[in-house]
């Protein structure tokens, strides 16, 4: 899953042991699980900017259980927003349309161990805000406690792959307190091909299906969807540009979830891109 995080002995490592979490444990709206993640309400928060130099995430490692133990394979992206503070600790995390999965209670998890080196103003420490997709697999997994009572848990079976947003989404969807209730999040953030960034490049292509409906219409053509390749080759967040049929425009989107790619890169780095997928739909 994406590019492999960087081995053991760089500095700020961070081993997170027992990487699990119980089926069905509620992340809430909120990823806050102690009043002490909270920044204080008094500290300056800056946007990311000319004059704002984004956090650094430091490498992190993951204890992870090997993918052919599964009993039930499980991937899944979560989209956090967050502040990281001037000790580069992150504060106030919040999900964007949280639902209360185990996968958004691990991207929880995943953050909340993060540790960066700060966003800087002029060289000094601030407050900065962050969003970030985390990309987590995993499995769930049978675990019996001493008493031999059965629970299933959910785990790692890859280390989480984080991509950045380059800027916050503007509006009230960019507002933590409103991603913290819920609110929809504008399309992050992304590169575009060209410039010195390669283009990502499919590993594989799902055909999309044809509805009942336009096969008896005789509907054929093509659609084209916007979709951004994160950095670990997978698509987010995909939408109609061009639309063919609403059956059709729902199938396209469909299948281009389910492609892979080789990332974009920059400069020899993994980054996420924007591109137009066209998807075709011939009768003949």
């Amino acid at each position: 899953m994406g590019k492999k995080m960087q081995k053991a002995g760089v500095l700020g490592l961070l081993i997170g042991m027992g990487a699990s979490v119980a089926v069905g444990q509620s992340a809430g709206s909120s990823a806050t699980s102690s009043p002490a993640d909270a920044l204080p309400p008094a500290v300056k928060v800056y946007d990311v900017g000319p004059d704002i130099k984004p956090p650094e995430l430091l490498p992190a490692v993951w204890e992870v259980m090997p993918a052919d133990l599964c009993n039930q394979e499980t991937d899944g992206e979560v989209i956090l927003a967050f502040v990281v503070d001037a000790s580069g600790a992150p504060r106030d995390i919040a999900v964007a349309k949280a639902q209360g999965t185990s996968i958004e209670t691990m991207a929880l998890r995943v953050v909340g161990k993060d540790r960066f080196k700060p966003g800087t103003l002029k060289g000094e420490a601030v407050a900065v805000k962050q969003v970030v997709v985390v990309s987590i697999e995993g499995c769930l997994d049978a675990k019996s406690d001493g008493a031999g009572n059965k629970t299933t848990v959910f785990r790692l079976t890859a280390q989480p792959v984080q991509n950045f947003w380059l800027h916050a989404p503007t509006g009230e969807a960019g507002k933590l307190g409103n991603l913290r209730s819920g609110a929809s999040v504008d399309t992050p953030g992304a590169y575009k091909v060209g410039g010195g960034v390669s283009p990502p490049v499919p590993l594989n292509q799902v055909k999309a299906k044809f509805t009942d409906y336009a096969r008896r219409k005789k509907i054929q053509g093509s659609c084209l969807i916007s979709v951004i390749v994160g950095a670990n080759g997978r698509p987010l967040n995909p939408k109609v540009t061009k639309s063919l049929d609403p059956g059709l425009d729902s199938n396209a989107i469909e299948a281009v979830n389910k492609y892979r790619f080789k990332p974009a890169m920059k400069n020899g780095v993994p980054i996420p891109v924007m591109i137009t997928v066209e998807v075709n739909f011939r009768l003949y």
